[in-house]
């Protein structure tokens, strides 16, 4: 089960399911067990460690033999680089400050891509709370009830089969839905309606790409002289075949030993000289010699394959799907724009746990960012995640 936002799979092979760390202090306005603070609503460690798991549990599906490790005690890593080397044999060999580096690496990578996607989770409810948009139980029911029904889920004994594959609860798929549900809202407050208009005008300045172009099959002899072409046609015009003539006289590596066959040529893919007389030759008739940049050619048209185009109804389609595509895109830049204008700056991230969204983020010299994104195997979102971390309503009067 899927929602536009996913969590991309991660290349790493550390993954354990992270405990609570208790006591571990507040910091900068973030409350205790907690790794950020989006608009005074704390996202907990708690919650962060199982989502981490919920990413890599995804991916582990495919190498499902290999232990699952989640590197979840910076800075020093201690028990990542102890169950590292229990789970990996051949990481024994390796010094600690070697698997810690990796375990760093792993770390930063999951807890961006996770606190990215709460982060971004939260800015979007405390906007939409503040545009007056609400998400209903109901609603997030239905929506859950229809991508059961997309993904054949039709008994509840098998979405607890589901859930118990991917590692998630009900509160997880709650916070999923909530969450894709109030993006959809304010996404729908920006222009996203492809008209007839959109439509025509976008088939209009894209017409040449709505078919395809006259294609033709040749057979050709480049010689380095005049001389030599003509003697390659007048061979052919008394009967010597292609085979015979284009190897005898042909310089041609590509054609020489095929009997000077090219197929599907569509006209300007050739030497200039060799596309004109080629596409100005009627089918059959013998042209040359003509003069090329390499050379001299000969050539003949066996066959021709007319031009198409895509008539505007048929292409509808297609370009619906595109302009709607772009008008969503330019929906959710918008909505990230405001987003980050109203709650940028009352996002306060933990020593450890700051990424490119939280206040004060100083980007490192040789780093990377990934976008905001979400686990891909369920729907949506909900006002309380699985792990037990508080999350953002519409209700909250801290988002205001």
């Amino acid at each position: 089960m899927k929602s536009r936002r996913s969590i991309s799979a991660l290349g790493a092979f550390f993954v354990v399911i992270a405990l609570l760390v208790a006591g571990c202090g507040s910091s900068g306005g973030v409350p205790s067990g907690s790794v950020a603070s989006v608009a005074g609503n704390p996202i907990s460690l708690r919650a962060l460690n199982h989502w981490m798991y919920l990413v890599v549990k995804q991916q582990s599906s495919e190498s499902p033999n290999s232990p699952i490790i989640v590197p979840n005690d910076p800075p020093e890593f201690t028990t990542c680089i102890k169950e590292a080397k229990a789970g990996y044999p051949q990481l024994k060999k390796e010094s600690d400050a070697e698997v810690r580096k990796t375990c760093q690496g792993v770390f930063s990578q999951l807890s961006n891509e996770v606190l990215q996607f709460f982060i971004t989770g939260y800015w979007y409810q405390a906007y939409a709370h503040k545009l007056g948009i609400t998400i209903t139980n109901a609603q997030i029911q239905k929506q859950i009830d229809k991508e059961k029904k997309e993904q054949g889920i039709k008994t509840q004994a098998a979405f607890v089969k589901f859930l118990h594959s991917v590692g998630y609860t009900l509160a997880d798929i709650d916070w999923r839905t909530r969450e894709t549900l109030v993006l959809q809202k304010l996404e729908a407050k920006y222009n996203t309606k492809v008209t007839s208009a959109d439509i025509a005008a976008y088939y209009k300045a894209h017409s040449s790409t709505f078919g395809t172009p006259e294609t033709r099959n040749m057979r050709i002899v480049l010689a380095k002289t005049q001389a030599t072409a003509q003697k390659a046609l007048t061979a052919l015009k008394s009967g010597q075949s292609w085979k015979v003539v284009a190897k005898k006289y042909s310089t041609d590596p590509t054609t020489k030993n095929n009997g000077g066959l090219l197929e599907n040529v569509s006209q300007g893919q050739q030497d200039a000289a060799l596309s004109k007389a080629a596409f100005a030759a009627a089918k059959g008739k013998l042209v040359g010699p003509v003069k090329g940049s390499f050379g001299y050619y000969v050539v003949q048209v066996i066959k021709i394959t007319p031009a198409t185009h895509q008539s505007l109804a048929k292409a509808t389609p297609q370009i619906k799907e595109t302009l709607t595509n772009q008008k969503q895109t330019n929906a959710s830049t918008q909505v990230n724009k405001k987003a980050k204008a109203l709650y940028g700056n009352r996002t306060v991230c933990a020593k450890y746990y700051v990424i490119s969204l939280c206040k004060g983020y100083k980007k490192p010299k040789t780093t990377s960012t990934s976008a905001a994104t979400a686990p891909s195997t369920t729907p949506a979102t909900s006002s309380t995640s699985a792990s037990g971390s508080a999350t953002a309503t519409t209700s909250s009067t801290s988002s205001k």
